[in-house]
């Protein structure tokens, strides 16, 4: 029996590129490929979305309202554009005076102090006196040695990172209500994909049973902001009171808690499944199996991951893990950290560099897609997911990326055919620009291309442009293997002269600058990811052409009407991306909505039919197990 295709059919998020949908991240990361007419309307996008300039019926007018044409927004702004997004230095906080304490000692001397009444502990120390004074304050006098702490400043070992572009707040388009930087990019970005679809909602999901519709979306370390864990791990310390939002915000389930509850208003399954920097092929994984077994006709999936502040960077900087500004400097012989080029995949390297993103997909059965005229981007047949064993350290590669990489790449032969993977394939490396990485990734590349035959292997790393995002990390490379479907161009590691000397490099190519891929016609990417302890997940992506030849041959005669239906679905997409290019990103919050009425259910012994949904939940029927079962019971 034939499995059914999952295939893209819409996708968005936002990273430090820009918007993932119509490609606006895509075209920043090969900007300097793109025709002049088209790096135009990159530049503007951008500035819209950063907040430079707002879009006006006569034109574009900037913060002071002076009314600009599309050429002087691109002069006036191209280079502040361009400035604030990709790798840079971090804004959302100052990295060289980050806010903290110093423990310091005072000695049996004592110390005598004065302060508020009012500011008094609950609890006096019990080496305390305190005596009033008429002003409503007191004088304490500490007897004994004791532990203060010291409001004082410190700097950031690495002080790069993978912001969203400068300006660029998600709380601004919605009524955020005090949530997580993450769960506002979980909004933001699963609605982007939605409206990406060009089939509103609505149409979509009442084609298909409540229970047919799927999210599938985490984020590896939760909410980790004030409004989350940090909040209320920092609370006592800080001298503030924690809240009753900071437990239930701070899960890593809630992105998908969120979309549920805030984006669909769905009764249908959820998953959150977190592989620390493989996550996002981990709910991929299960959506595509669903989709494959039936279980599930359309899925949303994906990540939202925002922990660029200081706790997060110290932590990976104690491990070794991220890039210093004192390594970069070492590596280039220079006083100044260049942190544009923080990022160096496969190249002289010392760390990865910290990122946020938010990035979605939404997929579908092929019949559905069909029967709706669903434009698709790609497709998903397989991704393996492996293990490394024993392992002596738990962050350390293992042979677990061996087992998943090689799996993938059978699978695509089996799928499109040996000549087809030699030929128009590509690979989208995890390049977390670690000295680790560059060795270990790079070999078991080439020992792979070795085994099936492959020369010239094109390699690309999305990281060298938007950092590591983490759990979404290979979100961000899929969306960006879905750009080199769309523009023929496989992006250059740019931040990278020259590869690294201990880089394997004998069957794979390792594109420093962009790759234009026009006649050779890539029409599968391997999404490759590796995590800290054993979390290994490698993605089969087909390319449209090669997804709707496959589809072309399944329904025969019926193709011709979907590709009839697909034109108004393509004309509603260009028109939401229209929109978004101005900034206008219309983010699907329904918040304050009526909830179901639970006393509406009907629940027979057949179904369960939920108010607001066109279809009801049927009851699976049949006994799998009925082999094993020693008598067969009466109805």
């Amino acid at each position: 029996m034939s499995h059914s295709l999952p295939v893209i059919v819409g996708f968005g998020g936002y990273n430090a590129a820009g918007r993932s949908s119509s490609h606006q991240a895509f075209r920043r990361m090969i900007f300097e490929s793109l025709p002049p007419a088209e790096q135009q309307d990159t530049v503007i996008g951008l500035a819209c979305l950063m907040g430079l300039v707002q879009k006006q019926e006569q034109g574009y007018t900037d913060k002071e309202g002076a009314l600009l044409s599309v050429g002087q927004v691109d002069e006036k702004f191209r280079a502040q554009v361009l400035d604030g997004t990709l790798i840079r230095k971090i804004g959302l906080f100052d990295p060289c005076a980050v806010e903290g304490h110093k423990k310091i000692n005072i000695g049996a001397q004592g110390l005598k102090f004065r302060m508020a009444k009012r500011d008094l502990p609950t609890k006096l120390p019990n080496d305390w006196t305190v005596r009033d004074l008429e002003d409503g304050t007191v004088e304490v006098s500490a007897s004994e040695a004791g532990e203060y702490l010291v409001s004082t400043h410190y700097e950031l070992a690495a002080k790069a990172a993978g912001e969203l572009p400068a300006g660029f707040d998600p709380a601004d388009h919605y009524n955020s209500r005090f949530h997580p930087r993450g769960l506002q990019m979980a909004l933001l970005g699963s609605s982007d994909a939605l409206y990406s679809i060009g089939i509103p909602w609505d149409r979509v999901a009442d084609q298909v049973r409540p229970d047919q519709i799927g999210v599938y979306s985490s984020s590896a370390l939760g909410q980790m902001t004030e409004e989350g864990f940090a909040g209320l791990f920092q609370a006592r310390l800080k001298g503030n009171r924690t809240t009753a939002k900071q437990v239930p915000m701070a899960l890593n389930s809630m992105p998908a808690d969120f979309i549920n509850a805030y984006v669909l208003g769905s009764v249908g399954h959820t998953e959150a499944i977190t592989g620390a920097c493989a996550s996002f092929l981990y709910v991929l994984q299960a959506a595509v199996r669903d989709i494959r077994n039936g279980r599930r006709r359309v899925a949303i999936v994906g990540n939202a991951e925002s922990t660029i502040i200081p706790e997060v960077s110290e932590g990976f900087s104690n491990m070794s893990a991220l890039g210093s500004d004192e390594n970069l400097c070492k590596l280039d012989g220079t006083d100044k950290p260049d942190l544009r080029r923080a990022s160096r995949p496969f190249g002289e390297n010392c760390g990865f560099t910290l990122a946020e993103a938010t990035q979605y997909v939404v997929l579908m059965d092929d019949a559905l897609a069909v029967e709706l005229g669903a434009d698709i981007h790609g497709a998903v047949p397989e991704v393996f997911i492996n293990a490394d064993g024993v392992k002596k350290s738990i962050s350390a590669p293992g042979v677990g990326n061996y087992i998943s990489f090689s799996k993938a790449v059978a699978a695509a032969i089996e799928i499109v055919g040996k000549d087809c993977v030699q030929k128009h394939s590509f690979v989208h490396a995890h390049g977390s620009s670690t000295p680790a990485n560059r060795t270990t990734e790079s070999e078991l590349i080439d020992r792979v291309a070795s085994v099936f035959d492959i020369y010239d292997w094109p390699v690309t790393a999305t990281k060298s442009f938007v950092g590591h995002s983490l759990s979404t990390a290979s979100g961000d490379q899929l969306v960006s293997a879905l750009g080199t479907f769309k523009y023929n161009m496989i992006p250059g590691i740019k931040t990278v002269s020259e590869i690294a000397s201990d880089v394997h490099q004998e069957r794979a190519r390792y594109t420093l600058n962009d790759m234009d891929v026009s006649e050779q016609k890539m029409d599968v990417a391997f999404i490759n990811s590796k995590g800290f302890g054993g979390n290994n997940a490698t993605a089969v992506l087909l390319s449209p052409s090669k997804a709707e030849s496959m589809l072309a041959l399944r329904y025969g005669d019926r193709f011709e009407g979907y590709l009839a239906r697909r034109e108004n679905t393509r004309i509603n997409s260009a028109a939401y991306a229209e929109r978004a290019d101005a900034g206008k990103l219309d983010v699907k919050y329904r918040f304050g909505e009526p909830m179901i009425d639970e006393s509406g259910l009907r629940i027979s012994s057949e179904s369960v039919s939920v108010p607001g949904f066109a279809q009801p939940i049927i009851f699976e029927k049949g006994n799998p197990w009925q082999d094993m079962q020693e008598t067969t019971r009466a109805d």
